[in-house]
């Protein structure tokens, strides 16, 4: 007999503290909770948080970076990405974790309308950066403890670079199961070490690019399935970049030995702690492991059994970390292109993804888990966590309980910020939610990027649902109804 999917309660019917608490426990997931949140005048969300560097961080959320697709195909911003960085200056948000992820050289967009930094287009980027101080200041009075950094990034095996639209990919090993599942040809070589050597060169030079703009960090991407990551899991690899922990981090510590040879400005990284073998549609479109018979060793965080975590290696990479003067460290698992669930947990999947397996509050529950066994470990890096937009009405008090109990140090906020980006300053504030605006998971924000379109809150936004990207949106998904 066919195996039924299971149903899960959406957040938006637990309607009060009673509900939600007994929902959670009926599906027996432990996620911290405060019943009853303190005055913002003494809300550890409030609260600045000061870096060795002497700079103060004036809250404690972030805005976490999205891969934007509405610049233009020489990686210039658009007034619809100058609109989104708009939005994320005057959120409330004191640290601003690089608005979305930008491409240090053209092969490696993950989208062929995804920002790069070049010197050609180092005007723009200066003007993005000034732009998000001054609508700061003009609805906040001030930026002295305001943070922006900028994510560089390489697409990797998920580059799709020209307006062609066909996936070119950037690979470090043959890869077990993603080789196959995403179309990569038997005769694709491998990027050699000499290829390495220079994408090592366009991230230094990326680097001072931004430090130029006026950014004042940059994150070295390291998250997500993207090259960066994928080096973590290079255990095959033969060569200065594979093999050995030391060889598989040489990218990270070769970028940041560069960048403190020249710019010098600060580096963070944004880091999948854990990923999970690839998973594929099932029975009834829920998502299942693809099946292997062997041990899954492909997996950065990974126990070799597919679906387990174990935070070893992660343990001493951060403490490499530590010690290369790295302080500011994002959590975040998995990637959305092969693990979407354990990612960025959501009740209703994109147009090409699979149906929650699980509950996705497990989800949240497992990287809120995760992020404070490493702040724990930690207590010197500043850890920015990540997977609450779930939580939609119930987030202030998952994350005011979190940094209570020092399980992390931000709040990080990502697809949230798309439908409602005041959302940070309303709860600074101690204002009551705006229903209408919380994000409900709907994957719009993904499904319209997978057919080449603008990426935005098309359910909830305004200025999205009227563009004619929304009917053409809603037409698509007609197409993959799961």
């Amino acid at each position: 007999m066919a195996k039924t999917k299971p149903k899960f309660t959406r957040i938006a019917q637990l309607n009060s503290v009673g509900d939600f608490l007994d929902y959670v426990s009926e599906i027996k997931v432990k996620l911290p909770f405060k019943k009853e949140l303190d005055s913002p005048e003494q809300s550890a969300m409030g609260q600045p948080y000061k870096l060795k560097s002497g700079q103060t961080i004036g809250n404690r959320f972030c805005i976490l970076p999205m891969e934007g697709w509405d610049g233009t195909t020489e990686g210039l911003p658009t007034e619809l990405t100058q609109k989104r960085w708009h939005n994320f200056a005057i959120s409330g948000a004191k640290l601003l974790w690089g608005c979305e992820a930008v491409a240090v050289r053209p092969d490696g967009r993950a989208n062929p309308n995804q920002l790069i930094i070049n010197r050609s287009n180092l005007d723009a980027f200066k003007r993005l950066y000034q732009g998000m101080v001054s609508d700061h200041e003009h609805k906040f009075g001030s930026s002295k403890d305001l943070l922006i950094g900028l994510q560089l990034t390489d697409a990797g095996r998920f580059a799709i670079p020209d307006e062609d639209r066909l996936r070119k990919p950037k690979t470090l090993y043959k890869h077990s199961i993603l080789d196959k599942k995403f179309n990569v040809a038997e005769d694709h070589k491998v990027m050699t070490d000499a290829e390495i050597d220079q994408l090592v060169g366009d991230f230094i030079e990326g680097a001072a690019l931004a430090k130029e703009a006026g950014f004042q960090f940059v994150d070295i991407k390291h998250c997500h399935g993207y090259l960066g990551h994928e080096f973590l899991s290079a255990f095959d690899r033969k060569g200065k970049y594979g093999g050995s922990l030391e060889n598989r981090m040489r990218f990270l510590t070769s970028i940041v030995g560069g960048i403190k040879a020249t710019s010098n400005i600060p580096v963070a990284v944004r880091l999948s702690a854990f990923d999970w073998i690839p998973f594929t549609k099932g029975n009834e479109n829920q998502g299942v492991p693809e099946a292997l018979d062997h041990p899954y060793t492909e997996a950065f965080g990974g126990d070799g059994q597919g679906t387990g975590i174990d935070l070893t290696e992660v343990f001493k990479m951060l403490q490499h970390m530590e010690e290369l003067g790295i302080e500011l460290v994002c959590i975040t698992a998995g990637s959305p292109y092969y693990v979407p669930h354990i990612q960025r947990p959501a009740l209703f999947p994109p147009s090409d993804g699979y149906l929650p397996p699980e509950d996705p509050l497990i989800g949240v529950a497992r990287q809120v888990k995760i992020t404070h066994e490493i702040k724990e470990k930690f207590p010197n890096l500043a850890i920015v966590g990540s997977a609450y937009s779930y939580l939609q009405e119930w987030l202030p008090n998952v994350a005011e309980k979190v940094l209570d109990d020092q399980m992390a140090d931000f709040i990080g906020l990502g697809r949230m910020v798309l439908s409602y980006p005041d959302m940070p300053d309303d709860i600074l504030q101690g204002r009551p939610l705006t229903r209408k605006k919380i994000c409900r998971t709907f994957s719009d924000c993904t499904s319209a990027p997978r057919m080449g379109l603008i990426s935005g809150c098309f359910p909830l936004d305004p200025f999205y649902k009227q563009k004619p990207e929304a009917a053409q949106l809603k037409e698509f998904k007609k197409k993959y109804r799961l």
